[in-house]
């Protein structure tokens, strides 16, 4: 198991002991469903700055492999060339 999938198992896991935390609590209905409604609100801005962190990882990581890729097609490209000038000189 990845380090990611853990920790959305984790989190998930944390929602649900603190809304059945909430639930079985002794208070007002009224209260209770504010404080359920802030956790859901809570977790909703979490998954969403999480996912905006994943994007902006992911993007970094594609330019990083994309750019190491252009330079070895550059390089190979360089190899080729001087390869085909020796032969061109040999024959």
């Amino acid at each position: 198991m990845n380090a990611t999938k853990l920790w959305t198992v984790f989190a998930i896991g944390v929602a649900a002991g603190a809304a059945v935390a909430l639930l079985y609590a002794p208070q007002t209905g009224e209260r209770t469903r504010r404080q359920v409604r802030r956790k859901l609100e809570d977790a909703s801005d979490y998954v969403k700055d999480t996912a905006e962190m994943i994007g902006d990882r992911a993007g970094k990581a594609y330019k990083k492999g994309r750019g190491a890729v252009e330079d070895a097609l550059d390089s190979a490209g360089d190899m080729y060339d001087s390869a085909a000038k020796r032969v061109q000189q040999i024959v």
